[in-house]
């Protein structure tokens, strides 16, 4: 159920329209109910053959990070600029409502106003009730084949298949106790690092006994019991939703705003600025593999869809003015340390340099600085 028009949504609108709300935490099985006794490669197995092309349901998402709680209100409270970072603190949830390839619906639910993104066939439509704002962008054939843009809150699928393709090799995956999420009886996949330099502690993946669906994922950081980033469903059906839905028309009065959409290019999402692999300069650059990888952003260069798995990234736009959302944010929460500043949380850290160039990983500050020292 992979979100791939995403890819066509401006990297800036992406977190504002589709992040949803985190677990309220997962439920052990009940005695009487248990699943049938699988190996981790057989909970791999159902992920990877599941084939649910319909549902509709309510995402609930929890940040425990660490990071300062923004304003919710205020001249910046809400902006483009700003949501992506009030989405990394406090509960948020969202509906999702999916029919095949061709239809999809997010709205995600604010304190007071709703933000939606609707697929219907190659249209395409975002909207704010908050400023009665609308976007629109007509999708070429075949962007169901791109990939999903940087920087977004992702489903439950969408987080477990990055997850399990950058870590699964560094991994000891096991199978815990049976769970229970949004009513439903549930594998949890458990996968630990390897190696002992990086921030996290574990990964639950917990996945729908009668399906292989994906149905929540937990971050754990090391030495912690609870779990600092949660994205599960509270509620879920498999049937397919109403078609009306996905018809969205803009409410009277509302701002409309044409969205141009980019030729399809094998750079994927990353910014004009970002030059090919193997070109120096502007392209990040990722060293170190799985749990220990670390990303190098260039000055002025922006976050590429190869960033090293984890919650949505911290480090995209840090760089901004004081007066943003990101340059309150770093203002706020970075401490000074040798060469420029330090934005720590439970899961990440994100070390920015005097000299503009950022480097973030799950690993310790003494890792990001041998990395920007090699740089």
């Amino acid at each position: 159920m992979t979100r791939k028009w995403l890819r066509w949504i401006p990297a800036v609108a992406v977190p504002a329209v589709i992040a949803g709300g985190v677990m309220v935490g997962s439920l052990p099985a009940r005695a009487g109910d248990p699943l049938p006794a699988k190996t981790a490669q057989e909970v791999l197995a159902m992920i990877a053959q599941h084939q649910e092309k319909s549902l509709s349901g309510t995402l609930e998402q929890t940040s425990e990070l660490g990071l300062p709680q923004l304003p919710t209100a205020g001249p910046d409270s809400g902006s483009p600029d700003t949501v992506w970072l009030e989405l990394l603190s406090g509960p948020h949830t969202a509906r999702v409502y999916l029919d095949g390839p061709e239809n999809a619906r997010f709205q995600v639910m604010d304190r007071m106003a709703e933000r939606n993104a609707v697929k219907r066939g190659n249209e395409l439509w975002f909207y704010n009730s908050k400023d009665n704002t609308a976007a629109h962008a007509q999708l070429p054939a075949g962007t169901e084949r791109q990939r999903t843009g940087p920087g977004s809150m992702r489903t439950p699928e969408e987080l477990a298949d990055t997850l399990l393709a950058k870590l699964g090799a560094t991994s000891e995956v096991a199978v815990g106790a049976d769970v229970r999420v949004a009513g439903r009886a549930a594998y949890n996949l458990v996968l630990t690092p390897k190696s002992t330099g990086t921030l996290m502690g574990s990964i639950a993946v917990l996945v729908d006994g009668e399906s292989g669906l994906p149905l929540g994922v937990e971050l754990k950081a090391q030495g912690q019991s609870e779990p600092a980033f949660r994205v599960a469903f509270t509620n879920l059906s498999l049937d397919a939703p109403d078609a009306s839905v996905f018809a969205f028309t803009p409410p009277p009065g509302a701002t409309v705003k044409e969205i141009p959409v980019p030729e399809h290019s094998t750079e994927g999402s990353l910014p004009p600025s970002a030059k090919r692999p193997g070109t120096k300069g502007q392209h990040p650059s990722i060293t170190g593999t799985g749990w220990e990888s670390v990303i190098e952003i260039p000055s002025g260069a922006g976050l590429p869809d190869a960033a090293p798995a984890g919650p949505p990234s911290t480090a995209r736009e840090l760089p901004g003015a004081p007066g943003s959302g990101a340059g309150a944010l770093r203002e706020q929460a970075a401490v000074t340390v040798p060469g420029g500043k330090l934005l720590s949380t439970a899961l990440v850290n994100v070390l920015i340099l005097d000299d503009g160039r950022i480097f973030a990983g799950s690993v310790p500050l003494e890792r990001l600085q041998s990395a920007a020292a090699k740089g």
